[in-house]
């Protein structure tokens, strides 16, 4: 088997790309995307930035609006994550803020007293623009949730051992206070370094790419 982690970009740069407004109808309601960031590149490829899917049944659209489109950062770890790295990169206090989480009511109750909500506001329309201007997609169906939820581990595993995958020097995400983040190159902490995609694996990822 050739390098995996050239395999994998080469196999995903050629799927159909979505950028925001994106046509729901031509995603998948089941499956797992991968997201690609300007300027990142890997070789002659854009650079694979994130893996994600979803749990739900039918709920791969919706993720993507949530990440896209829905300005709450605590149903979003990604939208979270770009956040970070803005206010680290400013040096903006307002960090220690974003980090709240206010899903829970008695979290809201505990801390929404503590927190600049025109502040909150300011950040989530501003991580909401660099998503939509920085980032496109692709996307492949799997309809099966424990099947997708391997496949995201795999891949994310295996593109963050890939030794030449290295973010650009002016990566937002190098500002991350994530450490995995500035190490990885990905937009994620969680499956990073584990076990790499085995040649079975890729074979069966291939037939279902269809490449």
């Amino acid at each position: 088997m050739k390098n995996k982690s050239i395999e994998i970009h080469k196999w995903f740069n050629k799927l159909e790309r979505h950028s925001f407004p994106f046509n729901e109808n031509r995603i998948s309601n089941n499956g797992i995307y991968i997201l690609f960031e300007k300027g990142e590149k890997f070789n002659s490829f854009d650079r694979i930035v994130r893996v994600g899917t979803h749990t739900g049944n039918n709920k791969l659209v919706s993720r993507l609006k949530e990440h896209f489109l829905n300005e709450n950062k605590d149903r979003s770890i990604f939208r979270k994550n770009i956040g970070r790295a803005f206010l680290n990169r400013e040096n903006n206090p307002f960090l220690e803020y974003w980090e709240m989480d206010l899903t829970s009511k008695q979290a809201r109750l505990e801390l929404e007293h503590k927190v600049d909500f025109n502040l909150k506001n300011i950040t989530e329309s501003k991580v909401s623009d660099y998503i939509q201007n920085n980032f496109s997609f692709a996307t492949f169906q799997i309809n099966e949730k424990n099947k997708r939820v391997y496949f995201e581990k795999k891949l994310i595993s295996t593109i963050s051992l890939c030794s030449d995958c290295n973010p650009s020097k002016d990566w937002l995400g190098n500002f991350s206070t994530k450490d995995k983040i500035r190490k990885s190159g990905l937009w994620q902490v969680n499956e990073l370094w584990k076990d790499s995609i085995s040649d079975t694996e890729m074979e069966e990822l291939r037939l279902i790419l269809k490449v």
